[in-house]
């Protein structure tokens, strides 16, 4: 090629420009080759390598033809192709940070073709300098927006993935809940959760925000013996969880109090379901999870807890129709239902001793008392109720396990002293 011989470094500019713009096919193609040795992601990946092509040569017609024309960086847009680029990134899960190095490497693809060969152009080196020094800003600047451009078409195409796969995972999941015939095999596709084991529903809540709930969840799950579990978000502060497991991974919930950060065990709520198989096991375990939250609610407890569905499966039963619950309290216990601090350590006696078959001794040890006290507290109860323990002995057992629950919910408004 004939060096220019120009009157001023904007002639060579635009001289520059031309010239390779008239090779810009063949520029493409080195280029993409320059990429393809650094960004292993391209690998054997034809539609991309194709719209890698694509994108260099539509980037450098569109940089070049500007700097040829005089044309302000700043009306610069994104070719269509690189677009498309930045979209089949988003598609194939490759990093943002990927993604941006086809435009950095691109540019010192750009900068090393300049310097090796500007001399060839300009044979004037302070023009030469000049010249390079005027084609790297705008090089850059192109870069800069046009990287810019196609990011943000990357974060667009990626939200608009992760909201269609959510969407489709909220409708397998309520197909799930709803007890509707799904395809088994597409549902575990779509959730990454399989669905021919055992399931074990878990509900997780905070009152404030300021937790990672959906990172508890997932500690949670990997505790009850899951190796990776479905987590769904219930608005902002809870999230619904299932854990598929083995039988012989099944590990109590109870344990996950020693297991879990402090901090987050400390502000985080969990109702554990029991386990049972299959897609209707799904259901069923979550089921009982909102169950057992309802029953924490109801009690009034303040504390966070981690309580599971076996533990409060009968309190559950009986108070469905909290009404009735009352009312089966109050012709169970007479006297002895209320809200009082007497009466509340009397319960506690006489549940301590039908909990322990009538042992005086555990019951005492239980509560922490000398056995004549558990004794004392027991006869005052069965006065107040008004029969002795040994009447009705299931009803008065439960009547007694509802109240040591759900307290308040269910005893009448203390009397005023």
């Amino acid at each position: 090629m004939d060096a220019l011989e120009p009157d001023n470094g904007a002639v060579a500019l635009r001289g520059i420009a031309a010239s390779l713009l008239a090779n810009v096919s063949s520029l493409a193609d080195d280029m993409l080759k320059y990429l393809v040795e650094r960004i292993p992601e391209v690998g054997g990946d034809d539609e991309l390598r194709g719209l890698t092509l694509g994108s260099c040569s539509s980037n450098l017609e569109a940089a070049l033809s500007m700097v040829r024309h005089g044309i302000d960086v700043a009306a610069a847009e994104a070719p269509v192709t690189a677009l498309e680029h930045a979209r089949a990134m988003a598609s194939r899960g490759h990093s943002v940070d990927v993604m941006l190095r086809f435009y950095r490497l691109g540019h010192e693809y750009f900068t090393e073709k300049l310097s090796d060969s500007l001399t060839d152009w300009i044979e004037d080196p302070a023009v030469a300098l000049r010249t390079f020094i005027d084609l790297e800003r705008f090089g850059f600047r192109y870069i800069d927006r046009i990287s810019s451009l196609v990011a943000a078409e990357y974060v667009a195409e990626l939200d608009r993935r992760q909201n269609q796969a959510r969407a489709e995972r909220a409708d397998v999941v309520r197909a799930l809940l709803a007890g509707e015939r799904v395809d088994i095999a597409r549902a575990e596709r779509v959730l990454s959760h399989r669905l021919t084991g055992r399931q074990i529903g878990f509900v997780c809540w905070v009152d404030e925000r300021g937790v990672d709930l959906e990172g508890f969840a997932r500690r949670v799950g990997r505790f009850l013996g899951a190796g990776h579990s479905l987590v769904v978000a219930d608005g902002p502060l809870a999230v619904w969880g299932w854990a598929s497991i083995t039988e012989d991974a099944r590990t109590s919930p109870s344990g996950l109090a020693t297991v879990l950060p402090g901090g987050e065990r400390e502000n985080v709520h969990v109702a554990v379901g029991s386990s049972h198989p299959g897609a209707a096991g799904f259901r069923t375990s979550h089921l009982e999870a909102l169950r057992t939250r309802r029953i924490i609610e109801l009690s009034g407890r303040a504390a966070p807890s981690i309580t599971e569905f076996s533990d409060v499966a009968l309190v559950d039963a009986i108070s469905r129709d909290l009404d009735a619950a009352r009312a089966f309290v109050s012709a169970q216990l007479g006297e002895l239902a209320r809200d009082d601090a007497k009466e509340r350590g009397e319960r506690a006696a006489l549940l301590a001793v039908l909990d322990a078959q009538g042992s005086l001794a555990t019951a005492a040890s239980t509560l922490g008392i000398h056995r004549n006290t558990v004794l004392q507290r027991m006869r005052r109860a069965e006065e107040r109720r008004g029969r002795p323990a040994t009447s009705n002995l299931a009803e008065l057992h439960a009547a007694l396990i509802v109240c040591n629950v759900l307290g308040a919910a269910v005893l009448p408004e203390p009397k005023p002293h």
